[in-house]
């Protein structure tokens, strides 16, 4: 059994509106809520081996606060999953070594959201995740066939959690 996490990155500032999408930084909200999703995988027990990140500011300052409750994950921050779309992300996933249990991806809406819709099969949160993907929210998804084969309705959502939830 494989393990994905998709992660939505967390809250981003509009403090500065001249600013390139791809430079904005977290919020305050953003950086309590990526410490919160922190907490959380620390209390799992269960860490990813493979972290893939978008090289957008917001995405790797989240991947910063993640860090510690990451262990030794192998990180890679990676142009392409900037503003990728689910077909790209799975693109993306379809790649990751068949060696490698457990990925997480840090990413950006619509593109994770669709993604964790469309291999989501089944999961008691699934009505949730379908309704709305907030930011540094966390959908774990449990994966049977290989990464290489992975494709729509080919995962069960086994958890989902948004920070709201963890407060």
């Amino acid at each position: 059994m494989r393990t994905l996490y998709l992660l939505r990155h967390a809250k981003s500032s509009w403090d500065e509106p001249g600013l390139a999408d791809h430079e904005r930084p977290l919020a305050p909200r953003g950086r309590r809520d990526a410490k919160r999703i922190a907490e959380h995988l620390r209390g799992l027990g269960r860490r990813p081996e493979l972290v893939l990140c978008s090289s957008a500011v917001r995405t790797r300052e989240t991947l910063e606060l993640l860090t510690p409750a990451l262990g030794k994950a192998e990180l890679e921050v990676e142009d392409g999953l900037y503003a990728a779309s689910s077909d790209g992300l799975l693109a993306r996933i379809r790649e990751v070594p068949e060696s490698v249990s457990s990925v997480m991806l840090i990413g950006h809406n619509p593109g994770v959201h669709e993604l964790g819709i469309v291999l989501s099969s089944s999961g008691d949160e699934l009505e949730r995740l379908v309704e709305k993907f907030p930011t540094a929210a966390l959908a774990t998804l449990a994966v049977e066939k290989t990464w290489s084969q992975l494709g729509p309705t080919d995962a069960t959502l086994a958890a989902y959690v948004v920070p709201k939830q963890l407060r």
